[in-house]
C-alpha cells in the first residue's frame, strides 16, 4: 500500500519509527542526486555525534513512582520463618544515562577541490528540542551560514520549535529551507501544512552549474513503500505527537475513506 496521505505522512512522526525513517529519506536523496551530479559532485553521508547526558530525561513519573508500604496491622503470617522489618518507604525513579546518538546528514563535495558546496540536514528532535543537541546543531547552522557553503534545512516534524528564521506569522507546520550562500541573509523557504504535497526545490550549486530538482515528496513515497510501513503504522489509533483538532479531523476523514481505520 502507498502512502495513504499526499503530503508528509504524521504516523511516521512517532519516535519508533522516525530513527528508521530519517536514515531511509537521508539515503534516498543521495541516491537521487548521486547520478545526477557526478562527477563534478559527490554525494556523502556524514554523522553527527551528540553526547546525549540525560538532560532530556524525565527523573521522576507519576506512573513509575511507587511507595513500599509496611503491612497492614493486625495482619500476621502462621509462617515460623522470621521475617525482617519493612524497609522505610521509598520512590521508584529514572535516573539519567549517558548515550550517544548519531544523525546522519548529506555534502555535496566539489570532485576535484574537495570542497564542501551544500549541505542538506534532515532535522531530527534531537535537532530541536531544548538541551545540548539544539545547541550544538544552530552553532553548525551558524557556520555554515557564515561561510561559502550552501544549505538545505529539512523540517519535516511538527514538534518543538522551529529553527529560526527573520520572518512574521509563519503558521505552517512542516518547511524547507534553501539558503544560498551568494545571496544570505535571504533565503528559500518553502512551507506547507499536512494536507499539502511537499514541495519540489532546485538544490544550489556553484553557479555554473545547473540546480538538479528534489522531489522530496516522491522520495517519501518510495522509502514507505519500500520500507513497507503500511504494515507497521496502525492508523486506527491516533498519530504521535498528536495532530491538532483540524488536522485530526481532516486525517480522520481520510483514512476512513481508504478505508484504513474503522
Amino acid at each position: 500500500m502507498t502512502n495513504p496521505f499526499p503530503g508528509m505522512n504524521p504516523y511516521l512522526e512517532n519516535p519508533e519509527l522516525w530513527g528508521s525513517f530519517h536514515n531511509r529519506l537521508i539515503v534516498a536523496i543521495a541516491d537521487l542526486l548521486t547520478p545526477q551530479l557526478l562527477p563534478k559532485y559527490l554525494v556523502d553521508i556524514e554523522q553527527r555525534i551528540y553526547q546525549i547526558s540525560g538532560e532530556d530525561a524525565l527523573l521522576i513519573t507519576m506512573s513509575d513512582a511507587t511507595t513500599q508500604r509496611s503491612p497492614t496491622p493486625g495482619t500476621e503470617t502462621n509462617s515460623n520463618v522470621a521475617v525482617a522489618a519493612p524497609p522505610d518507604q521509598y520512590l521508584k525513579v529514572k535516573i539519567p544515562l549517558p548515550r550517544e546518538l548519531k544523525l546522519s546528514y548529506l555534502q555535496i563535495i566539489q570532485t576535484e577541490s574537495k570542497n564542501v558546496v551544500t549541505v542538506i540536514e534532515v532535522l531530527s528532535p534531537a535537532n530541536k528540542r531544548p538541551g545540548k543537541g539544539r545547541e550544538i546543531y544552530e552553532k553548525k547552522r551558524k557556520k555554515v551560514f557564515g561561510s561559502r557553503t550552501h544549505m538545505v534545512e529539512i523540517d519535516l516534524l511538527r514538534s518543538y520549535q522551529p529553527l529560526p528564521v527573520f520572518a512574521n506569522d509563519i503558521e505552517q507546520r512542516y518547511r524547507i529551507l534553501v539558503s544560498r550562500s551568494n545571496l544570505r541573509p535571504v533565503a528559500d523557504l518553502y512551507l506547507f501544512n499536512l494536507p499539502d504535497r511537499i514541495p519540489q526545490f532546485s538544490l544550489p550549486l556553484r553557479a555554473e552549474d545547473g540546480e538538479p530538482i528534489v522531489d522530496l515528496q516522491g522520495l517519501l513515497n518510495e522509502v514507505y513503500d519500500r520500507a513497507a510501513y503500511d504494515f507497521r503504522i496502525d492508523y486506527n489509533a491516533e498519530p504521535v505527537p498528536a495532530l491538532s483538532e483540524a488536522d485530526a479531523a481532516w486525517a480522520d476523514s481520510l483514512l476512513r475513506e481508504q478505508r484504513l481505520r474503522k
